[in-house]
């Protein structure tokens, strides 16, 4: 596990590049403290730090293959690497380390830029090819490793983090339009960054730089395929389901460091947890965390897991007084704003685990699979509700919502009855953002400044149509889970998960997003992933003999924080500091009088506005880090 960087120019570089990279590298060091390594040639100069888990001793990079003539540095692990190891030594391939990098400079020497589609990982590379004066980069299928360019001043840079492309004095103008997205989603969609010249390399996609010409293009994508394939029993599928998880989980396992596991006591990490007790009985370490306020607190879940399966057990109470503290410092790591709460939670346990484990496997990517979230729900509630005459759903549903008292509950019926009406007249992927993200088109309207308004303009809902363009599943329900997978999962969760980990040097791997796994739960006819109103029907089915009783049942809460009595409680002065019209007028981008009213109701229990107010908040923290600062 690293943090990769570099630079390429087709015209030739010079010592000033080299030792920009290594300045580069130098912003990467809380991805990978135990060392640095660099390449310098006349067109290209590749930087990375290391982050020690598979090889201690001969496993530094860049990692070149036998007569030096390719050169790779990544970011990740490549956990089918032992089977591709000896299968290059059997066609006469001789091998200097013992590291899973070296077998990429190998398969490329074999099989040229259709390398990539043998490997199973999770990764973000960067190969030089002397030969040919060729650059590629390559992100992993799913996009668990994160991979940024700028082209600039006729060379393109490249950095596992933005904040490694900002050192090298570019421009720091922001995207108008990802910043309408981030407001409307709670996250900037790829290839969009907050920056209008630095970009995302796409997961499942190269980048190859050859003769001073980039090109960029797909090498992989899930496809829905449950309508093609012959009818299957459900336990067969359930079956398949445990057995490919195991073997999943089993391949996760490998490391030369100490490893555990995120637990919240769900059905996606429990069954991790279950899996893991099969392969290496005794040896699971498991890390929770919990809130005082009940309705957001998994840890009696998790504590209940582990002690089913004797694991040996963490867990820490996350309270108000720490997240002060917190969003200024994590705005070191985030570069780019995300509005994700639980960002918040996944730094503490990451920071809890980190002095006991390297690695520690998490239970992300089980709802996008497996249909786990409400909003699959409200997707089959939205399909009757539309049926209804236009009368009462235009008028007396909204009525009778707006009369519902506010509630500090996690996902209460007040939240989710306003949420559903806010998307219910809109098409179901539309509606399906809408339901995820922080601004409904109508609040929307009313918070950008006359004057900067006009700036954003465009389609904030753009993403989703540029993802269903490229492929889009023949059944609504598959292109839901398909567009969570393309957005939600890869811009939003991983992105928090990745940066908050390595933020304290720690490596997180994720037994659901093996990408054999994806393929095969997108052969699964979605009526077992939903059946009615029950959600994660066939993973519930696959581990009933697995799992204590109560944990397939249970109600979902989800990693999040009780951001809205803590805001109008402890938190009020600091939520009331950052969004003051001082700090507001140091750009002039929203209302003020919008920011204002929504900042009164929710501080008077009238409403909670939690979802509105933390994008500003964090967009605030976030400028006067990296604009105004």
């Amino acid at each position: 596990m690293c943090g990769i960087c570099g630079v390429y120019s087709a015209s030739g570089l010079g010592d000033k590049d080299w030792s920009g990279v290594r300045r580069m590298a130098e912003f990467l060091v809380h991805r990978g403290p135990d060392g640095a390594g660099f390449h310098f040639a006349d067109r290209v100069a590749l930087g990375m730090r290391r982050l020690k888990v598979i090889d201690l001793v001969t496993g530094d990079q860049p990692i070149y293959n036998e007569d030096h003539t390719v050169a790779v540095v990544y970011n990740g692990e490549i956990y089918n690497f032992p089977v591709l190891r000896r299968e290059l030594e059997e066609r006469g391939h001789k091998f200097s380390t013992n590291s899973d990098t070296e077998v990429i400079v190998h398969l490329y020497e074999d099989k040229g830029e259709e390398f990539v589609q043998a490997l199973n990982g999770m990764f973000a590379i960067a190969l030089w090819d002397l030969k040919r004066k060729k650059l590629l980069l390559v992100r992993d299928r799913l996009g668990i490793k994160p991979l940024h360019y700028l082209e600039w001043n006729g060379r393109l840079y490249f950095a596992s983090e933005i904040k490694a492309l900002l050192s090298t004095g570019c421009p720091r103008e922001i995207d108008t339009a990802a910043l309408s997205q981030f407001f409307s989603f709670e996250y900037i969609p790829a290839p969009r960054s907050i920056f209008k010249n630095i970009k995302k390399l796409p997961p499942g996609h190269m980048m190859v730089m050859e003769n001073g010409a980039s090109r960029i293009a797909s090498y992989w994508n899930v496809r829905f395929t449950a309508g093609l394939a012959d009818p299957r029993p459900e336990e067969d599928y359930a079956a398949e389901v445990v057995s490919r998880l195991r073997d999943s989980v089993r391949l996760r396992l490998l490391s030369d460091v100490p490893l555990g596991l995120f637990l919240s006591g769900g059905i996606d990490s429990s069954s991790v947890a279950a899996l893991m007790a099969e392969v290496v009985p005794g040896h699971v370490r498991t890390f929770s965390i919990g809130f005082k306020e009940e309705s957001f607190d998994e840890i009696p879940y998790a504590r209940q897991v582990a002690g089913a399966f004797h694991t040996d057990h963490t867990e820490f109470v996350v309270e108000s007084a720490q997240v002060k503290d917190l969003v200024p410092h994590l705005m070191e790591y985030l570069d780019e704003p995300l509005a994700d709460a639980s960002i918040i939670p996944t730094y503490v346990i990451s920071n809890l685990a980190r002095p006991n484990v390297t690695v520690a496997l998490a239970g992300d990517g089980g709802d996008e699979l497996f249909c786990g979230y409400d909003t699959y729900k409200a997707w089959r509630l939205a399909r009757r509700y539309r049926k209804l005459p236009r009368p009462i759903r235009s008028t007396l549903a909204r009525k009778v919502a707006d009369l519902l008292p506010a509630s500090e509950k996690r996902l209460s019926f007040e939240f989710k009855a306003k949420k559903f009406l806010a998307g219910i007249d809109y098409p179901p992927e539309i509606a399906n953002a809408i339901w995820w993200g922080a601004y409904p088109p109508a609040e929307k309207a009313n918070l950008f400044a006359p004057d900067f308004q006009a700036l954003v303009g465009g389609n904030p809902f753009a993403p989703i149509e540029e993802e269903l363009a490229r492929y889009s599943p023949e059944d609504e329900l598959d292109r839901l889970s398909y567009l969570d997978l393309k957005l939600y999962l890869q811009d939003d969760l991983l992105v928090k998960v990745d940066r908050m980990s390595m933020a304290n040097s720690l490596e997180i791997r994720v037994p659901f997003l093996d990408y054999t796994f994806v393929e095969f739960a997108a052969s699964i006819p979605n009526a077992l992933k939903l059946k009615g109103m029950t959600t994660k029907h066939i993973l519930k089915k696959a581990m009933e003999k697995k799992l204590p009783p109560g944990i397939l049942e249970r109600k979902k809460i989800g990693f999040d924080i009780p951001l809205g009595p803590w805001l109008r409680g402890e938190l009020r002065d600091f939520a009331q500091d950052v969004l003051s019209s001082e700090r507001l007028k140091s750009h002039g981008y929203f209302n003020e009088t919008y920011v204002r009213r929504i900042l009164e109701e929710h501080m008077s229990g009238a409403h909670n506005h939690r979802q509105l107010l933390w994008p500003l908040i964090i967009f605030q923290f976030w400028y006067d880090r990296y604009l105004k600062g």
